[in-house]
């Protein structure tokens, strides 16, 4: 079990400016940010990233939508970073997911959840790893 996950404040969190809030909660959660980064897809690295979905119906307007405005990238610490970010962010239908969480706070659907949160040790190294160099994280 690692002790460090990967998340993106997606496109429609950040453009209704609820990045500082969530990063708020975030840190608030006992995560410690260990890389940063605001950037923007473009449509071939939103598709690189998300091509576990490729065969997926949604995969198309997933690539859109991941590409269609800048995103926070980030890589946390804390003890069972994957499993407890994954509670803190919340089911991925906002309308299931908890009170408190950032899903919950912050997203208006489940195309537009906020929130990417790695679901695996192993995928959120590949994650981190498509973001962040060694130089890039602390």
């Amino acid at each position: 079990m690692s002790n460090r996950t990967f998340t993106m404040i997606k496109p429609d969190a950040t453009s209704k400016g609820y990045t500082g809030a969530i990063l708020d909660q975030i840190i608030k959660s006992g995560f410690s940010i260990k890389a940063l980064k605001w950037t923007k897809l473009t449509p071939a690295q939103a598709g690189e990233f998300y091509a576990v979905h490729k065969e997926r119906p949604f995969y198309g307007e997933l690539v859109d939508y991941m590409s269609s405005g800048p995103i926070i990238a980030a890589i946390l610490e804390k003890d069972n970073a994957v499993a407890d970010f994954r509670k803190l962010i919340g089911a991925t239908n906002p309308a299931q997911a908890e009170e408190g969480t950032i899903r919950k706070k912050f997203a208006t659907s489940i195309a537009e959840n906020a929130v990417h949160g790695s679901d695996s040790d192993e995928n959120a190294m590949i994650e981190g790893d498509f973001f962040f160099s060694k130089l890039e994280r602390f």
